[in-house]
């Protein structure tokens, strides 16, 4: 076969791969070993070339790291519980379950065309009973080790959806799948002790090298440790039994002169128990309790306040009388459910005290600003970074002038040292609320006995399986009204009881998976000979939107598997490095139907700016994410339909460094087809060729060879895939050009095989075994460079003309440049130029160029 034709060679060496199981893993003690993983996918039904991406950034460094002699594992799975399962089942009258195997076995069937080298044997679905029963052990487990607990929580309430969901699920106050306007709500609910590990999951962020900054950085501030006050003000003496004594936690005890009122909860207990004697209040209160509970939500909403008649007494001053507000921007998780409010220096608290008439009283000024218009002049509130030297005109501990942080931890000495309250270190991260009240998800394996209690089931009786049988004709949970299958016996006294029909969030899926992927068919959630083999992953590669969610839940279950004996020490940061990948995009295509609605198209409908049916003008706009709704995706089957799965594995790598957004272009698609063509003609014609070449060219070739093989290898192992390509272009271009020998040519282009199989496998399996290479070129040893051919013993200097450049010449590194200059007077350019006349100037500048002036 003289031509190219992906279509012949890929199918035929993806069942070869097959059958040698070249992508098993398999423990070695004779290997290091290597376990590279790209986040698992939803299965939605049909991969981009997002995924394709993605995938094929992981399948490079699996088939590099197995060409260098590692035991490799890069296996596949799927996270396949979540709400739009559930959707597509009320949408069309079908099974969740139906609907999610069907889109894993359609996502499947396109991935394996595109030749990633995963070991398929280990594939899981989280939504298979043998998966989450496990996980459910996992939860049993850590109830045991007091890592899980239930208790009454104001949660964020999806209306849509009808489930809770956590804050992190909560973007600009909308559910995060529905859009809909969030509501708090009171509900029991599980929760995981997340924040047991906030201080350790903080300072280990310092041991992350390989992770990107951006990523630590966000993890970092959402965890969010600071350092503060927590003291209490005195009700007056006219307050009721049992609010005599308001707790607060305060970042900013040096603000304490600038004190305007106190702000407490509606879910405080002295706003409880007052609400309980007044139907003002309770209507109030009723009514700031709507809203997310994100501190976008709160932020953005208008913010209300009732006054509740108390005063409390300042704590430097007995006769400083502040009044007591229930406020509705309070959250009673956060801190101790109570604010001082300080309006100079908050702007939400200067809102809230302009609405009220409250006072303002400034305590901090800037340095030097002689335009500076204080809050109580109808200035903004002024807020400094606590890093920032400020002036303190109504600071009460430390220097008249010192920084936000030196005036406050000078505040907390002097606070504690008059027995004002204690400095304490407190946390941003809340628990993780797991309770979901859908049907597709894992089972939360307990049970509510009439005798014992809330228990956890026995795992001999796991997996607590979801029933088939259900319907979502009626908004809401199905397993809270199944005829059957909440009602169970008590595994502790066997008498009845309820099973919980909450499910786990499918967060939880997604943050042990890589756990389970080093023996996915264990009877246990792990088995110890594999974790301790295969784990850390070594490379973890996945969307950037991941940062806080997915890696800092798996953060904490890795720590949570290790507490509870199913992970090692040396596991509890489970991904040693992070890759974050760049988007696929591409141009969006848009015309407005008669109604002035925009109409989307896809690539394929339009040519040359106008869509091929009609020949109607579209707008065209510039690139973006690729989006179903948007239409500007491109369907990775059409493209190895038409070029092959290697021309889409080579162009998107090729285009920009994986960390950047790549435009797909179908010009670009075309271009990389043309040149994996000409690799393969350039390799016909050597294997078929009957031209001795040259051998004094030989040395040429060679050296170029090991220069590629250093080039690329150096690219591939660091991520710089569109660099590896970009040397690979470059030796194609001088193999092509070369007199070599036959010997020599034939080298050169197993060495280019190989160095190209990470990223077109299927090419280059075809050409190793075209020129008689040895067994499977994905199975063959990763070429070296040898050092001695890597020295540079001569070297190209370009010949510049009055400034432009004509010609060059290559010449010893160490030649004189006396010798240098006859060279050049002997270039035909420059004989040309000088026209029979002597140069006046020759410059050589030695190593770099030669300037002549004629």
């Amino acid at each position: 076969m003289s031509r190219y034709s992906a279509a012949e060679i890929e199918a035929k060496w993806q069942t070869a791969w097959d059958e040698a199981e070249a992508a098993k893993a398999v423990r070695s003690d004779d290997k290091p070993k290597y376990y590279v993983l790209e986040m698992f996918p939803y299965p939605s039904g049909r991969i981009h070339m997002g995924h394709v991406r993605n995938y094929t950034m992981g399948d490079v460094i699996a088939r590099y790291k197995r060409a260098t002699g590692h035991a490799v594992l890069h296996p596949m799975g799927w996270d396949a519980f979540g709400m739009p399962a559930e959707n597509a089942a009320m949408a069309s009258g079908g099974h969740p379950k139906d609907w999610t195997y069907q889109n894993i076995a359609d996502m499947r069937d396109q991935m394996k065309p595109l030749g990633f080298s995963i070991d398929w044997s280990r594939e899981f679905a989280t939504c298979d009973p043998e998966y989450y029963g496990q996980q459910q052990a996992l939860f049993i487990d850590m109830l045991a080790k007091d890592l899980v607990y239930r208790k009454n929580a104001v949660v964020n309430w999806d209306p849509v959806d009808m489930t809770v969901l956590a804050n992190e699920q909560v973007i600009d106050g909308k559910g995060w799948r529905s859009g809909a306007d969030v509501e708090r709500r009171e509900l029991t609910q599980w929760f995981f002790k997340i924040s047991h590990y906030s201080d350790e999951l903080l300072s280990a962020l310092d041991g992350l090298d390989d992770w990107p900054a951006k990523v630590k950085l966000m993890q970092a501030n959402w965890i969010g440790r600071s350092r503060g006050l927590q003291f209490a003000f005195s009700v007056t003496d006219e307050a009721a039994a049992g609010t005599d004594r308001i707790e607060v936690y305060t970042t900013r005890p040096d603000t304490l002169m600038g004190a305007s009122f106190v702000g407490i909860s509606p879910d405080h207990p002295i706003a409880k128990k007052l609400e309980a004697e007044n139907a003002e209040i309770a209507a109030f209160c009723a009514d700031a309790r709507k809203g997310g509970t994100t501190e976008e939500a709160i932020e953005k909403a208008d913010k209300k306040g009732f006054d509740t008649g108390l005063r409390v007494r300042h704590p430097f001053d007995t006769a400083w009388e502040l009044p007591v507000y229930i406020a509705n921007f309070i959250l009673m998780d956060y801190g101790t459910g109570a604010i001082f409010g300080c309006p100079a220096h908050d702007q939400r608290d200067l809102d809230f005290a302009r609405k009220y008439d409250l006072p303002v009283v400034s305590v901090l000024r800037p340095l030097g600003d002689q335009d500076y218009v204080a809050p109580e002049d109808g200035g903004a509130a002024y807020a400094p970074p606590k890093g920032e030297k400020i002036a303190y005109v109504g600071g009460f501990a430390g220097d008249e002038q010192q920084t936000g942080n030196e005036g406050i931890e000078s505040a907390i000495a002097f606070c504690e040292s008059n027995g004002v309250g204690h400095g304490v270190t407190k946390f941003r991260l809340r628990d993780w609320g797991l309770s979901r009240q859908r049907y597709w998800g894992c089972p939360i394996p307990v049970v509510h006995c009439y005798s014992c209690g809330t228990v956890p089931e026995k795992k001999e009786n796991l997996p607590v399986r979801l029933p088939d049988d259900v319907t979502f004709d009626v908004p809401g949970n199905p397993l809270d009204r199944h005829p059957t299958w909440r009602n169970t016996a008590c595994p502790v006294c066997g008498g009845a009881a309820l099973r919980e029909t909450d499910t786990m969030d499918t967060f939880v899926d997604s943050s042990w998976y890589f756990t389970r992927f080093t023996n996915s068919h264990a009877a246990t959630p792990t088995v110890q000979a594999d974790v301790d083999y295969w784990m850390n992953v070594d490379q973890y590669i996945g969307g950037i939107e991941h940062a806080i969610l997915h890696l800092l839940y798996s953060r904490f279950f890795a720590r949570a598997m290790h507490a509870t004996g199913h992970l090692p020490s040396t596991a509890t940061e489970p991904f040693d490095a992070l890759f974050t990948q760049g988007m696929v995009t591409h141009e969006i295509y848009k015309t407005t139907d008669a109604n002035g609605r925009p109409v989307y198209h896809f690539p394929e409908e339009v040519e040359g700016g106008v869509l091929k049916a009609t020949g109607e003008t579209v707008e065209i706009i510039p690139s973006a994410k690729m989006s179903k709704s948007k239409k500007n995706v491109v369907d990775p089957m059409s493209i190895i339909s038409s070029y092959g799965a290697d021309t889409a594995r080579w162009f998107v790598l090729s285009d920009s460094p994986p960390e950047r957004d790549v435009e797909w272009t179908a010009s670009g698609a075309e271009a990389a087809h043309r040149h994996l063509s000409r690799v393969y003609r350039m390799a016909w014609d050597i294997a078929h060729g009957e031209d001795a070449g040259d051998a004094s060219a030989d040395q040429d070739l060679l050296r170029q060879m090991h220069r590629a093989i250093a080039d690329v290898t150096g690219g591939v192992s660091s991520f710089g895939f569109n660099a590896a390509i970009a040397k690979l272009y470059g030796f194609t271009s001088a193999l092509s050009k070369s007199n070599a020998s036959a010997a020599a040519k034939r080298t050169a282009m197993l060495a280019l095989a190989q160095l190209m199989a990470p990223m077109t496998p299927h090419l280059s399996e075809e050409i190793w075994t075209m020129l008689g290479g040895t067994g499977l070129c994905v199975l063959s040893d990763w070429p070296k460079a040898d050092e001695a051919m890597l020295v540079e013993d001569s070297v190209t200097l370009p010949i510049q003309i009055n400034g432009k450049r004509r010609s060059e010449v290559t010449v010893p590194k160490d030649m004189p440049a006396a010798e240098i200059e006859k060279l050049v007077l002997a270039d035909p350019a420059v004989q040309k130029a000088l026209d029979g006349n002597a140069p006046k100037k020759l410059i050589v500048v030695p190593g770099r160029i030669v300037n002549v002036v004629a």
